[in-house]
């Protein structure tokens, strides 16, 4: 059980958090990638719909999240922690993310933070996308600072191993969102993430405010990775070769419907900076 003030109650859902986001390479060269966009904090339970007018600009998807398979983001949700041998906690959940916008998404870390019934955290999911269409999802039990450690277990960039452990302080989002996520291989910490943000309302107002600011939000963060990615290459850092890692089998349902995003072919090799 998570350590902490059981009498906190999780924030109110949906939210906007316009974020700056930030990498730092550290091994085998020197290298920073800055990007400011926005993200959707919501209860996966109660999809936010915005008007009608505005429904191209914020979509969430069951599709875009764990196996693909489940009718809704909470069903996944909850299939994933039955699948991996944790109570359901039976409190609120918050889900940090990008939603669709015109179609698009691409959500490089997607958060849930799961609750009991009385406030206190159960757990953390950390659910990771790479740029090859690959995804996986970590079951955290961070301590009372919002700190938790993983083994990696997906390639993310072309640049580095399936190798190390995640070091994540991922504490529940309030006013502000200050989380950070560390690579820790032998000897080194050769890569930071680290994703900062100021809350604001999820009104229609709200959200032509964000968008206006950063349109095509979603298709500007896959668009900044690779060119960081493209120029980590010129710079002559090496692709590294990514040993195969067991895949969980997907979980009986109906198949996913067509793709419907602008997800690149996984079997075509991509540049990612992360």
């Amino acid at each position: 059980m998570v350590t902490g003030d059981p009498a906190r109650e999780a924030p109110e859902a949906p939210a906007l958090y316009r974020c700056e986001i930030r990498h730092v390479r550290r091994s085998p060269l020197r290298h920073s990638l800055r990007h400011r966009t926005y993200l959707w904090l919501i209860d996966p339970a109660a999809v936010p719909v915005p008007p009608r007018g505005l429904r191209a600009l914020a979509r969430f998807d069951p599709r875009d999240h764990f196996d693909g398979t489940a009718p809704s983001i909470a069903a996944g949700l909850e299939r994933f922690l039955t699948d991996h041998g944790e109570p359901l906690p039976g409190g609120p959940t918050l889900m940090l993310a990008h939603a669709r916008v015109f179609g698009h998404v691409f959500n490089p870390l997607t958060l849930y933070w799961c609750h009991h019934r009385d406030g206190s955290l159960a757990c953390v999911v950390a659910e990771v996308h790479n740029t090859y269409g690959k995804r996986h999802a970590y079951l955290l039990h961070p301590d009372g600072t919002g700190r938790a450690v993983t083994d990696k277990k997906l390639a993310v960039s072309p640049f580095f191993t399936v190798a190390g452990r995640y070091r994540m302080r991922l504490p529940v989002p309030g006013d502000r969102l200050r989380l950070t996520v560390t690579l820790d291989q032998p000897g080194e910490k050769p890569f930071t993430a680290a994703v900062t943000g100021v809350r604001r309302p999820a009104g229609a107002r709200g959200l032509l405010r964000a968008a206006a600011r950063h349109p095509w939000s979603t298709l500007a963060v896959s668009a900044a990775i690779r060119a960081h990615g493209i120029t980590l290459y010129l710079r002559g850092l090496r692709v590294r070769r990514h040993d195969p890692v067991p895949e969980r089998s997907p979980a009986p349902g109906p198949p996913p419907g067509p793709p419907h995003s602008h997800t690149p072919d996984p079997r075509r090799p991509q540049r990612g900076s992360t």
